[in-house]
């Protein structure tokens, strides 16, 4: 056999037919059996080189009735957070075997909906998903658990937190942007944070206002606007801040608050001595915005991994962590010059 046809994929059975051995033979040096010599695996293993063989792990996968593969659903793809956690799933399940396919559902629980039934076509083992805002329930799912595929939450977990999931505790991360905001003297706070129907943006509203009470100030609804976060919306929420007079903001990303405070600023306003910002996330935005942003920080590479080592545990067979109850991994404060005013 001299010559191949490039456009046709290349087969154990033209490998058997240069080299003039069966078929099964060649099949068996290529798996690197015992039956057959290490002089003809190697001329097996050369031709296969030469001719340009591709193992079928696909076929060889389903036969298995695995795919070696686990779907990831973020909201967002251009997001700093996200990469890092992408970064850390990837580095657990690299050394594991398993490829990852991911998809993003733009914040919209339509296409979050059509990125999972395109995952479960695909024959994923298992899914890791990061809810979109407009997603209330997760019916989604369903097929998945129906036929026994595990299913993990990352950050943005269901509302009904009876699942396997890995994120942190937002309530009390969202007290402790407040409450950092009341101990360097701000008393009439915005709170800039995201949908309601996430538990992220839900549990540090809640601990907005549990900061608020415990410092004896009177919650006032008229101080939250919610918004998709974007820096578009921080550039548009600086007139808000200004029409209601605050001298503190904590904003649920690092990305709107920056925005925000350079909205400010470009109008006048000295961040921190008139108005005192926290933000979240500690984003590389953070660090680089005039002046630097108070965050609150957790590691988004070392929420990926704990993610995928949950999820390889599901896959083996292990529940990820007793009773389903989530994974609560530590958040900080991260005090930087945005909110460094001397408190009244």
């Amino acid at each position: 056999m001299n010559n191949i046809d490039t456009n046709k994929e290349v087969t154990i059975y033209d490998i058997a037919e240069k080299l003039g051995l069966n078929p099964s033979t060649i099949s068996r040096g290529l798996k690197g059996h015992f039956t057959v010599s290490k002089k003809t695996q190697n001329k097996i293993n050369s031709t296969a080189e030469e001719l340009g063989y591709r193992t079928n792990k696909f076929a060889v996968n389903l036969r298995m009735q695995k795919t070696r593969t686990i779907g990831i659903i973020v909201p967002r793809l251009n997001s700093f957070f996200m990469s890092e956690v992408i970064a850390g799933i990837e580095s657990i399940t690299n050394d594991a075997g398993y490829n990852i396919l991911i998809s993003q559902s733009s914040e919209n629980g339509e296409k979050e909906a059509s990125n999972a039934r395109t995952m479960f076509n695909s024959r994923v083992d298992g899914l890791m998903v990061s809810l979109a805002c407009s997603m209330k329930d997760i019916p989604s799912f369903d097929i998945f658990t129906k036929r026994n595929i595990p299913v993990l939450f990352f950050d943005r977990i269901p509302l009904a937190k009876n699942l396997p999931s890995v994120t942190i505790d937002n309530e009390r991360a969202g007290y402790l942007a407040t409450r950092h905001l009341l101990e360097k003297g701000a008393k009439r706070i915005i709170h800039v944070t995201g949908s309601q129907n996430v538990s992220v943006y839900k549990d540090r509203h809640v601990g907005y206002k549990n900061a608020l009470e415990l410092a004896g100030i009177p919650y006032n609804e008229e101080f939250v606007i919610s918004n998709d976060l974007s820096e578009r919306s921080g550039i548009a929420c600086a007139n808000f801040v200004l029409d209601n007079d605050a001298d503190g903001v904590f904003v649920d990303n690092d990305t709107c608050a920056a925005s925000c405070m350079n909205e400010l600023k470009r109008q006048g306003i000295d961040i921190p001595k008139q108005i005192a910002f926290v933000g979240f996330n500690n984003d590389m935005i953070s660090r680089n915005v005039d002046p630097p942003l108070t965050t609150i920080n957790y590691s988004g590479y070392e929420m990926g991994k704990i993610s995928a080592k949950s999820i390889l545990k599901l896959l083996n067979g292990i529940e990820a962590s007793t009773d389903n109850v989530p994974i609560i991994l530590d958040s900080f404060l991260v005090e930087r010059e945005s909110s460094n005013r001397k408190p009244l």
